[in-house]
């Protein structure tokens, strides 16, 4: 039975500042974290959603909340300490080169005891993925939350979201956690990344091997997007638009199919697939990780 008033989307993971350099002595500040991404873009496009997480009692951790108060984020799931904020330094661009700050920071203070209860019974899917899997003691207690979450029949969307914090160790992680999802999502990139001695083909097949029952969008940027699933395999393209930038294009992207899956529990797989790649499409045409409104989605399947 869903308990009234709670969110149907309930997102764990980082939220961080990126620190990004603008000249020789130049940075700008910019709010953002992968699964924080996609809990705004569920969000605005009119699902009911819970990003828990916890951030720092400053400035950095001020935009962040103001910023999960526009999108319309539960504010029952967001967790203010007294912490350091985690900061991510991108000190390129292009290509990217960045480092974490983040010993002791706000975000390893999540506490999910401390979330609304009730709020697992209510849950049509709960997201995981990014640095947050491997931020110990964090990473740990998520992990264990997922699998909590999936043996209680919630399911669970994954996207690894490879960062250079995944370290050898990673595959194994990934797999435990691949195994117990209900969507997947998994970049080109994470894929070379995790099975860097695999042909792309052989490595899609282990994935589909670990969840034959998933769907698993494998995602190729603007070559676009395969859908696996157990009743077959299609092929998503990539909208065309004038790309501004593509920060956040995956987050919108799995954000984006969760949030069809929620606000159109009919529709067929290949209709989310397409507002998933919509999604994705007009989180480019933006500077940053945007959080594309519905119409914006809307105005893209529209022109097909």
């Amino acid at each position: 039975m869903t308990v009234p008033d709670m969110p149907r989307l309930a997102v764990f993971g980082e939220a961080l500042t990126d620190l990004v350099r603008t000249g020789e002595d130049g940075w700008r500040s910019i709010a953002g974290g992968a699964c924080w991404n996609v809990a705004r873009v569920a969000a605005t496009l009119g699902v009911p959603t819970g990003w828990g997480g916890a951030v720092s009692d400053d400035l950095f951790g001020a935009r962040i909340v103001e910023l999960s108060r526009e999108a319309g984020l539960d504010p029952r799931f967001l967790q203010v300490v007294s912490r350091p904020p985690l900061l991510a330094v991108v000190h390129q661009l292009d290509p990217p080169r960045y480092f974490f700050l983040g010993e002791n920071a706000a975000d390893l203070a999540f506490d999910e005891a401390a979330l609304p209860p009730g709020w697992d019974t209510a849950c049509g899917f709960a997201h995981f993925g990014c640095i947050s899997l491997v931020r110990q003691p964090l990473g740990g207690r998520l992990v264990s939350l997922a699998l909590r979450l999936a043996d209680a029949g919630v399911p669970v969307s994954f996207d690894p979201n490879c960062r250079n914090l995944m370290g050898g160790d990673y595959p194994e992680l990934f797999e435990r956690l691949a195994a117990r999802a209900a969507v997947l999502k998994v970049s080109d990139e994470d894929l070379r990344h995790i099975y860097p001695d695999l042909e792309t083909e052989a490595a899609l097949a282990r994935v589909r091997t670990l969840a034959p029952e998933a769907v698993l969008l494998y995602t190729r940027g603007g070559a676009g997007m395969d859908v696996y699933s157990a009743a077959g395999q299609f092929f998503q393209p990539a909208f065309a638009v004038a790309v501004v930038d593509t920060v956040g294009a995956g987050d919108a992207c799995i954000g984006g199919f969760l949030a069809s899956r929620l606000l159109r529990p009919d529709a067929s797989l290949r209709e989310h697939a397409r507002f998933a790649a919509a999604a994705a499409a007009a989180a480019c045409t933006r500077a940053g990780a945007h959080a594309p409104a519905k119409a914006e989605v809307e105005a893209l399947l529209a022109r097909g």
